[in-house]
C-alpha cells in the first residue's frame, strides 16, 4: 500500500462508515479527505473534528448551516457541501484516490457511478448500485479501469478467493469457477414459525444474532431479501449467471462465502463476523493490514452448519432469485419496492409478513425493459416506488 492514500467515505455515520474510520484510526497510510452523512449532524461534526477532512457533505441541505456553525466553532477549515450533486462531484474529484461507497439504498447509486467513471478504487458497500445498475456500473468500470472491491462480507470473501486482479473484474478471475456460494446466517427468525411473522416488531427484526448493522439492512437480513440482493450483485460483479450463484444458511457466520472450481476444489474465506475484516481487506488490497477484529478460534466454535434456505418461509429470497434470473429492470423494481416496504415496516405502517407480498405485487405489475441508461433506471425506480406507496395506501 502506498502512503497517503486519500479516502472519501460516503455514509460515514452509518455502520460501515464508522467501522471504516475505526480501521483507518489504526493506520497512518490513509488520509480522510471527505465524509458524508444523510442528516446526523452531531456525529458528522465529531468525525470532522477528529479527521479534519477537506470536505463534509450533508444530504439534508437544510442542516448544512448547522454543520458549518459546529465546524467553525471548532476552528476547522472543512468545506461543508449539501445535496446529492455535491456527492457526485466529490466522488470524481482528482484529489480522491479511494471512495468508500456506504450510502444505504438507491440514494448511493449516482455518487458510486461517478466514482467508477472517474476510475477510482471503489470500495462497494452499497449493493443497490449493482442491483439497480449492474450492467452500467461494470461497463463503466471496464472503460475507466476502476477497481471495484466489494465490502459486503460475502462478496469480499469471494473476491479474496479469486485470482488477484489489478483492474476491473473479468473472465480471467472466473474462467475456472463452476459456481459461487453466498452464506447466510438466517437472521433472527431462522427458527421462528411463519405463523408468528405477523407479530414481529421492528425492534425484533433489527436485532441480528451475529452482525451489528443499520436498521434497513437488518430487516433485509431478517426477511432474507439481503441475500436475494446479494445474488444479483454477485452476478454483475463476477459475471456469473444466476443459476451459478447459490445460497446456503450458515448460522455460525464463520464461513463468509465459497467458490467452487472446475477441478473440484472449493475455496472459502473464514473470519469472525466483524465488518472491519472485509473493510481492512478492501482498503489495503492487494496488501493486508490489521483490522482490529478478533481472531477466530475454530476449536472453540463448535460444529459449523450448512442448510438450504426455506423459500416458503422466506419468500423475499425467492423474489430476489427470480429478479436475478429475469434481469433487465426487474432488480430495479425489486429494490425500490423493498425499500418502500421496509421503511413502512420500520415506521409501524405495515406488518413484517406483508413485506414480501407488497414487493411481489410491484414486481409482477411493473413493465419489462432494459437498463440501458441511468435515466431509464431512475425512472423505473421512481415508478416502482410510486406503485408501492399506492399499494400501501390502498391497504390502510
Amino acid at each position: 500500500m502506498k502512503p497517503g492514500k486519500s479516502v472519501a467515505i460516503f455514509g460515514s455515520t452509518g455502520s460501515i462508515g464508522r467501522n471504516t474510520l475505526e480501521v483507518i484510526r489504526q493506520h497512518e497510510g490513509f488520509e480522510v479527505a471527505a465524509l458524508s452523512a444523510a442528516g446526523n449532524v452531531a456525529l458528522l461534526a465529531k468525525q470532522c473534528v477528529e479527521f479534519e477532512p477537506r470536505y463534509a457533505v450533508l444530504a439534508d441541505a437544510a442542516r448544512a448551516d448547522e454543520l458549518r456553525e459546529r465546524l467553525r466553532a471548532a476552528g476547522l477549515a472543512t468545506e461543508v457541501l449539501a445535496g446529492a450533486s455535491e456527492l457526485v462531484r466529490i466522488a470524481s474529484a482528482p484529489e480522491i484516490d479511494i471512495v468508500m461507497a456506504a450510502i444505504v439504498g438507491a440514494a448511493g447509486l449516482e455518487s458510486t457511478l461517478s466514482a467508477i467513471r472517474a476510475g477510482k478504487k471503489v470500495l462497494l458497500a452499497n449493493k443497490e448500485a449493482l442491483v439497480m445498475a449492474g450492467e452500467l456500473c461494470m461497463a463503466e468500470a471496464r472503460s475507466s479501469g476502476s477497481l471495484l472491491i466489494p465490502v459486503d462480507s460475502e462478496h469480499n470473501a469471494i473476491f479474496q478467493c479469486l485470482p488477484h486482479c489489478e483492474k476491473a473484474l473479468g473472465p480471467t478471475q472466473t474462467r475456472h469457477v463452476r459456481k459461487m456460494v453466498l452464506t447466510c446466517s438466517g437472521g433472527p427468525f431462522l427458527h421462528l414459525p411463519a405463523e408468528r411473522f405477523d407479530a414481529v416488531t421492528p425492534e425484533q427484526a433489527t436485532r441480528h444474532p451475529k452482525w451489528d448493522m443499520g436498521a434497513k439492512i437488518s430487516v433485509d437480513s431478517a426477511t432474507l431479501m439481503n441475500k436475494g440482493l446479494e445474488v444479483i450483485e454477485a452476478c454483475h460483479l463476477f459475471g456469473m449467471a444466476a443459476d451459478r450463484v447459490e445460497v446456503l444458511i450458515h448460522p455460525q457466520s464463520v464461513v463468509h462465502s465459497m467458490v467452487h472450481f472446475n477441478d473440484g476444489s472449493v475455496l472459502a474465506q473464514l473470519g469472525a463476523p466483524d465488518m472491519r475484516i472485509p473493510i481492512a481487506s478492501a482498503l489495503a488490497w492487494p496488501g493486508r493490514i490489521p483490522s482490529g477484529a478478533e481472531q477466530i478460534d475454530l476449536a472453540g466454535e463448535g460444529p459449523l452448519e450448512f442448510l438450504p434456505p426455506d423459500l416458503e418461509r422466506f419468500p423475499c429470497l425467492g423474489l430476489g432469485l427470480a429478479a436475478a434470473r429475469q434481469k433487465g429492470l426487474a432488480p430495479v423494481a425489486l429494490n425500490a419496492a423493498n425499500e418502500v416496504a421496509v421503511q413502512a415496516f420500520l415506521e409501524g405502517r405495515m406488518e413484517f409478513s406483508r413485506i414480501p407480498r407488497l414487493i411481489e405485487k410491484v414486481c409482477t405489475t411493473m413493465p419489462c425493459g432494459s437498463p440501458d441508461s441511468l435515466a431509464i433506471i431512475l425512472e423505473a425506480d421512481r415508478l416502482a416506488r410510486t406503485h408501492a406507496r399506492e399499494l400501501l395506501r390502498q391497504c390502510r
